[in-house]
């Protein structure tokens, strides 16, 4: 039986010998077969060979300027992946992004705590994220759906940190945490509970600090999230270069009598909007809540009146 074992091993050794780490023993679990490396660190089978990108058409979107050279990679070890490549103040164009995404369109907020410092300038230097209150051991939760991509204690000021890469394209960070309930790879549904509120790391008190980042930019939070009614603020967010302005206030918390030009560059696309269709919905009823046309609707999104409607899609209404 001993003997079986080890040949079963070396096989699995032979052909995995590409891998940075040895393969020292598999292991089935209810998730699918599990490689064990010598550096004590796992993977799961399916997951060999992930480059990192859970959102293809954004991904496609981004990298199809080779002049910017954007990249998203996948490291369980480094905090930010692709940092020093990523200048979103470059970026062209205005993306959208579908924040509740059709599969992935649960959002939990991270904790049910209220706001102690916002995104932006504090004492001279930038906070890159927003810090929620709570007490040691409050559980802190996975915002959207998606994959663990760092879980351990940071020395670079965050503590216990865990950071999630989620399907619609952005990635979330939670710092300060008491205690790590996640490890790197794992996948996780918004909501699930990933570690226990703290103060490890840089902080001064008991709270979470929050960050909402895309391709390794900053942005404020506040600008797709709600965190006095806990709620997403629209199902769909517009990626462009003043998202990523230190400072930048959300379009929605402007001060009276400022532009958006003095807070955000003024996009003109940013005045396109969607709808994601429910059961029930006809392109009649959406287009008289928009206050548009069915064939403006179907100009702008390729279709036909006679389309048939499917839940979950996101149209196009202006």
């Amino acid at each position: 039986m001993i003997k079986k074992l080890f040949s079963i091993l070396f096989f699995f050794v032979a052909i995995f010998s590409t891998h940075a780490q040895q393969i020292i023993d598999t292991v089935e679990t209810a998730n699918g077969r599990m490689f064990i490396y010598a550096n004590r660190t796992w993977e799961y089978e399916k997951d060999k060979g992930f480059d990192g990108v859970l959102n293809p058409r954004m991904h496609s979107l981004l990298t199809k300027d080779s002049t910017l050279n954007y990249i998203q990679t996948w490291d369980n070890n480094t905090c930010y992946t692709s940092a020093r490549k990523n200048d979103l103040s470059r970026l062209k164009d205005t993306l959208w992004l579908c924040v509740l995404e059709d599969v992935h369109s649960e959002f939990r907020s991270p904790v049910d705590g209220i706001v102690t410092s916002r995104y932006g300038y504090r004492s001279g230097k930038h906070h890159s994220g927003i810090d929620l209150d709570l007490e040691t051991g409050d559980t802190v939760r996975s915002c959207w759906s998606g994959k663990v991509r760092y879980a351990k204690y940071n020395d670079g000021g965050f503590g216990n940190l865990v950071i999630v890469r989620h399907y619609n394209g952005l990635e979330t960070f939670y710092a300060h945490l008491s205690k790590l309930l996640v490890v790197p790879d794992q996948d996780v549904k918004a909501g699930d509970i990933l570690g226990l509120g703290g103060n490890t790391g840089h902080s001064f008190g008991s709270h979470l600090h929050f960050e909402v980042r895309f391709y390794d930019a900053a942005m404020n939070p506040e600008e797709v999230i709600d965190f006095e009614k806990r709620v997403c603020k629209d199902d769909n967010l517009f990626i462009h270069k003043g998202l990523f302005r230190p400072g930048a206030k959300p379009t929605d918390t402007l001060d009276e009598g400022e532009s958006p030009v003095q807070a955000i560059p003024a996009v003109q696309t940013a005045q396109k909007k969607y709808h994601k269709v429910k059961s029930g919905d006809t392109l009649s009823n959406i287009a008289s809540r928009n206050n548009t046309s069915i064939s403006k609707i179907c100009q702008l999104n390729g279709i036909r009146p006679t389309t048939t409607l499917q839940i979950g899609r996101s149209l196009r209404v202006k």
